[in-house]
């Protein structure tokens, strides 16, 4: 009779497959990436434990901690002490090609990311204000709602802010925009939470989403550039500021 796997976890661990020995981590990295970005598993599910996932790698615990940590940095995975590891979202959502702009993004790279990006959603939001139609005006108000009612939720409230700016570089009507927004967002995700991590981070946040939604409701393209170059540029430098404490603390440590 053929074997089947007893549990999800040694599915999984068996499909991910063996590393010759002597790997580097990031080519770990990217065996996992590719399975999980594979389309077989669904968002929410929880990776085998590291110890399984060694076993079936033919590698050390060490380099399979380092590989998950990489990826949760890149927005991948989400891993909860006392838990496990969980995969974030779909296979459309997640990056295949996320190990291309490094595995472990330095601080320059980061901030010139962060420069890149404040340019593009600029560049969507003037796009939306004149395509962007009442149906998607309406949604876009329902996420302001949603930041605001979850201030003190920081999940949430990223959420809705994740939702806000990908429902404008949806409205610009530029797939290659849209792709390029939601890379780069997924890159950033881990300073972007850390960034709003205390309430009067988030509500800064909200009032500059407001004053965006605000200028997308009079349709002004030249109102519109003006408040998300107003929040870019805050929000830019949040990033900054997190990017620079997470450094200092690193050498510290």
């Amino acid at each position: 009779m053929p074997a089947y796997p007893a549990s999800p976890s040694d599915a999984m661990s068996a499909a991910i497959g063996r590393v010759d020995t002597g790997t580097a981590v990031s080519a770990v990295a990217k065996r996992l990436l590719d399975y999980l970005t594979s389309g077989t598993i669904e968002p929410g599910t929880r990776l085998p434990a590291e110890r399984q996932l060694a076993s079936s790698l033919g590698i050390g615990r060490s380099a399979v901690r380092e590989a998950l940590a990489a990826l949760e940095i890149l927005g991948i995975v989400d891993v909860r002490p006392g838990s496990g590891t969980y995969l974030r979202g779909s296979a459309s959502e997640l990056l295949p090609e996320t190990l291309n702009w490094g595995l472990m993004l330095g601080a320059p790279r980061t901030k010139e990311l962060i420069a890149v990006r404040s340019q593009l959603e600029i560049f969507a939001a003037r796009l939306a204000a004149e395509l962007m139609t009442d149906a998607q005006l309406h949604q876009l108000g329902n996420h302001i709602d949603a930041m605001r009612s979850n201030l003190g939720d920081r999940t949430r409230f990223i959420e809705a802010d994740l939702k806000f700016h990908l429902l404008i570089a949806q409205a610009a009507d530029n797939q290659v925009l849209f792709d390029l927004l939601q890379s780069i967002r997924s890159l950033l995700r881990v300073w972007v939470e850390r960034g709003l991590a205390r309430e009067e981070e988030a509500q800064l946040a909200l009032d500059e989403h407001s004053r965006v939604y605000e200028a997308l409701l009079t349709r002004d393209p030249n109102a519109v550039e003006a408040a998300m170059s107003a929040h870019m540029l805050t929000a830019g430098h949040r990033l900054e500021r997190t990017l620079l404490q997470s450094t200092v603390e690193g050498v510290a440590g």
